[in-house]
């Protein structure tokens, strides 16, 4: 009862970063869902998916209400993304093997790789939020598009999704500025249109050969969305910068954290 307790009251803490600092909670969804609530780590990045998509579509709808989203530019960018991430679920994961090489006595099985490498994520989100971003860039009458770049950006992101379940706005985000030349603000309201897109859509890759928790996945969903809202209310009374960078070095303890767990505890 109490693990349940304390997993719910992350999933509230999910909704809470995003509504706070608009991206970074979903880095937590997987940890939250194999250390806390004991889910194998193909099905929490699967059920992060999940979480991720609809917790990012609902931040979408509140951002295109207010004009925020570059539709067109999110359309660019997220189809590449949308390819890679269902075939990605749909084929790439489950051909990897569960035991992929050892060292030693060391066994390195598929569920290792897959927290290693999300940890190595969000080592690379953190660094992201700790240093920040500054928006130079002014804005134009027109998105300029960088399609090659864009692509190959969209299918990168598009396989990391695939993989460790996680949105990857710190990789768009900065992808939308410098490839589609549009403004950081805009740059953020559209990176949750195309996280909320291809993080449904590479779920959808999952649904056809694993058994959903239905009531699990939308009651603890539902609790994401909730923290939504509250971290959208007490955005009034927090700086958004500073409460970043503090979120950032958390995320980088929580990364070498589960790198130092799986690496070193006996499987």
């Amino acid at each position: 009862m109490m693990i349940e307790i304390l997993g719910y009251a992350g999933a509230l803490l999910i909704g809470v970063v995003l509504g706070l600092i608009g991206g970074g909670g979903s880095i937590l969804t997987v940890p939250i869902l194999v250390y806390i609530l004991g889910e194998d780590p193909v099905t929490a990045t699967a059920y992060s998916l999940f979480v991720v998509g609809t917790s990012s579509l609902v931040g979408a709808v509140r951002n295109a209400q207010k004009g925020m989203v570059d539709f067109r530019t999110g359309i660019v960018f997220a189809t590449p993304a949308l390819f890679a991430v269902y075939l990605t679920r749909r084929y790439l994961v489950p051909a990897i093997p569960d035991e992929l090489f050892s060292v030693g006595d060391f066994m390195v099985t598929k569920s290792v790789a897959i927290m290693v490498f999300f940890a190595i994520i969000m080592l690379l989100a953190s660094i992201s939020m700790i240093r920040g971003r500054k928006d130079n860039h002014q804005e134009a009458d027109h998105a300029t598009y960088n399609y090659p770049m864009i692509i190959l950006e969209g299918i990168v992101v598009g396989v990391l999704t695939g993989i460790v379940g996680a949105g990857g706005g710190f990789l768009i985000i900065p992808a939308l500025v410098l490839l589609a030349k549009i403004p950081m603000k805009r740059a953020v309201a559209t990176s949750l249109l195309i996280i909320a897109v291809k993080s449904l859509i590479g779920f959808i890759g999952d649904v056809q050969d694993r058994v959903i928790d239905w009531t699990f996945l939308l009651s603890f969903t539902a609790v994401s969305v909730i923290g939504i809202f509250v971290g959208i209310y007490l955005n009034k009374f927090v700086d958004g910068a500073k409460l970043k960078k503090a979120f950032g070095w958390f995320v980088l303890i929580m990364g070498v954290y589960i790198i130092g767990k799986e690496i070193l505890t006996p499987q």
